[in-house]
């Protein structure tokens, strides 16, 4: 069977220069961009753009990044190039978005279009396994191939967000807070998002793991140097690559699984191939090279056990959000975020957040979208039990 390739390069600045030629030697690697698009096709590129924030926070793509491989296709002689993701912020739209980190500015440099991002439609998946159809922006539908240019960070649902979890920005607007309600646990929300994968199917990933973010992600946490990027045509290959350098096991990761469960790529290390400028690699050598094993990363296990069921029934037992209310700002943003019906949290109009774990899906969205970094996930018994 065909291993899956992999490309580490290493880079420990944003100098455009010096990104450039990162990108440049990782698309070498994979044999070039040619062999993932063609000059006559309409290329999207997706980066990560969760919400508004400046670069240097490492929530977003790096417009530098962005700006490399818009350089690197321009030069090749591509001309169709649109750019676009939907925010989860509901307070923030895509062109605010893309200006404050930096991507809109990048974009224009480089005559790259504003794919429309702000409207879509249901498109039907019958293949899918979880998920049949999907509510994708039109940007998407119009392109005939997507670029995938994810960010390294860790995330409070899934673990990390990398390849496979940034794909969840092609699908439009609030109907992303619905799908965390309609596929409320870590597992299936996983699966749904292996659909998602095959749906869309991006020819190219590139991750920016020059600066990455540990801890309290994707929005809240900590920026990490990792002075890497990566580059694969294998989503799950890469974020594989990903958990290897931030020692966590793939098999803890929900995405990695699922991807791997419904054949969007592999999370075994012996069918990776590590390819770096100075020759192919292990994933055990990547990690001890490049990797940073005391990287700030949720690790305990995964269980389907008999404690795993029981969670809906033990709230105050179970992982939740907690907020300190010292740091909440009273926004509402938590509150709007909450994909249920009956809102599991209250805020805004100066009241603090307040909870209800008993409607509370634990999908994390008031966690992922609060500007004040006031909400952390709590870990509680069964989390301890599943380690």
């Amino acid at each position: 069977m065909d291993k899956s390739i992999v490309a580490l390069v290493p880079v420990d600045t944003y100098e455009q220069e010096a990104v450039d030629a990162a990108v440049r030697k990782g698309m070498e690697l994979l044999g070039g961009i040619g062999a993932f698009v063609k000059p006559e096709e309409k290329i999207l590129l997706k980066p990560n753009l969760l919400s508004g924030a400046l670069p240097q926070k490492a929530i977003t793509t790096h417009p530098a990044v962005f700006s490399a491989a818009a350089k690197l296709l321009r030069d090749a002689g591509y001309e169709h190039l649109s750019y676009g993701d939907s925010p989860g912020n509901p307070a923030t739209t895509p062109v605010k978005a893309a200006a404050a980190a930096g991507i809109s500015e990048a974009a224009q440099r480089f005559g790259v279009e504003k794919a429309d991002f702000d409207t879509g439609s249901v498109v039907r998946f019958p293949e899918g396994k979880t998920a049949r159809s999907f509510y994708l922006c039109h940007g998407v539908q119009e392109a005939d191939a997507v670029i995938n240019l994810c960010k390294m960070k860790t995330h409070a649902l899934e673990r990390i967000t990398g390849g496979m979890k940034n794909l969840y920005g092609c699908i439009c607007g609030a109907k992303k807070a619905v799908g965390h309600a309609q596929y409320p646990s870590s597992e299936v929300f996983a699966d749904m998002l292996a659909d998602l994968n095959k749906c869309v199917h991006p020819r190219l990933h590139i991750m920016d793991g020059i600066v990455a973010m540990e801890g309290n992600g994707p929005t809240s946490g900590v920026p990490r140097p990792m002075n890497v990027m990566l580059f694969s045509a294998d989503p799950v290959a890469m974020d594989t690559v990903f958990c290897a350098l931030i020692s966590l096991d793939p098999a803890t990761v929900p995405t990695c699984v699922s991807g791997e469960k419904y054949g969007v790529g592999t999370m075994r290390a012996e069918r990776i191939r590590v390819l770096t400028p100075e020759g192919e690699i292990t994933c055990g050598e990547a990690a001890a090279k490049y990797g940073r094993p005391d990287f700030d990363v949720r690790r305990d296990r995964l269980s389907r056990s008999f404690f795993m069921k029981l969670m809906p029934l033990l709230p105050f037992l179970q992982d939740r959000p907690k907020v300190d209310r010292k740091k909440c700002v009273a926004c509402g943003l938590c509150e709007k975020a909450c994909p249920v019906a009956e809102k599991a949290v209250h805020s805004g109009n100066g009241k603090k957040a307040v909870y209800d774990y008993k409607k509370c899906i634990r999908c994390y969205c008031c966690q992922e979208m609060c500007p004040a970094k006031a909400i952390t996930v709590h870990h509680g018994f069964l989390a301890k039990k599943r380690k």
